[in-house]
């Protein structure tokens, strides 16, 4: 069984397969809120700034349709790469500067089902990371934080010893970015990050 994911005005669409997925996981860090803020889509925040992620391998992620409509951007010029779509900029995945590492944090905002298919296919959010940047009190995670990473390690450890290291969002003969990331400047970045919490 797959879940489907599309844009906003459906142009750009795709599927996971939940096999593939390390982790969900809840991030409140200024850079998920900045990446929101810039696209105009403070919509896929919850109301203390975090936005609902599943961690994966990116191989197990299919475009179905759209892909020309395939946006990129970076908060800095080393920074992961933040896809979205170019017709409503909805925020689809962020992932490493190249396919060498085998990550893909997707936004459930995306993802086309139901909250209850989500938590039956990966179990609630309930892992919360980078909680001193969120914008109202939330509890931290701890135990289920240092777990949580420890499974995504340990996938991508896997996944690289698998030589299963394919990711949609790169051309597979040049490891190039199927889109020019944008890099946004000093002043974009600034603009759009929240004030630190405190």
């Amino acid at each position: 069984m797959t879940i489907p994911f599309q844009c906003t005005c459906g142009q750009l669409r795709g599927e996971i397969d939940p096999r593939a997925v390390y982790v969900r996981a809840v991030c409140y860090c200024l850079d998920c809120q900045a990446y929101a803020h810039v696209l105009g889509r403070e919509d896929v925040l919850d109301g203390q700034g975090g936005s609902d992620i599943i961690a994966m391998q990116p191989g197990g992620l299919r475009f179905t349709a759209g892909t020309d409509r395939l946006a990129c951007l970076s908060l800095s010029p080393k920074g992961p790469l933040r896809w979205h779509s170019a017709c409503c900029n909805m925020p689809i995945a962020n992932t490493a500067r190249t396919p060498a590492l085998p990550y893909a944090g997707v936004l459930v905002a995306c993802l086309a089902t139901s909250a209850q298919a989500l938590d039956a296919a990966f179990g609630p959010a309930r892992t919360a990371l980078n909680t001193d940047s969120a914008a109202g009190k939330v509890a931290a995670t701890p135990v289920r934080t240092a777990a949580g990473i420890a499974r995504i390690i340990l996938g991508v450890v896997r996944a690289k010893l698998g030589r299963t290291r394919e990711s949609p969002f790169f051309e597979s003969r040049t490891s190039r970015p199927l889109a020019e990331p944008r890099v946004l400047t000093l002043e974009e970045r600034a603009a759009a990050t929240p004030p630190p919490r405190g």
